[in-house]
């Protein structure tokens, strides 16, 4: 993902906190930073609220037909170019 970076935080961690952080850093050869705007990223996710109110939204959607499990494998083989 590509995105512009253009704020700067300082942020203090304790020693623990930063072993922990710089530990998986290394795991996945990725800096200390793009480990930690992940974590921002897990933990601002989509809120509870809003994913019970997709639940509702799919929950309550209208029927539509659906064709059979081998009619649907033949439309997805077409699709993917594996057509039989």
């Amino acid at each position: 993902m590509c995105m512009s970076l253009d704020r700067r935080l300082q942020l203090l961690l304790d020693e623990d906190r930063y072993a922990r952080i710089a530990a998986i850093a290394e795991r996945e050869r990725r800096s200390v930073a793009s480990v930690i705007r992940d974590a921002i990223d897990a933990h601002t996710a989509a809120s509870p609220d809003r994913r019970a109110a997709a639940w509702t939204l799919i929950r309550t959607a209208a029927s539509m037909p659906v064709p059979s499990p081998d009619a649907l494998r033949t439309e997805l083989d077409d699709l993917r170019g594996r057509g039989r």
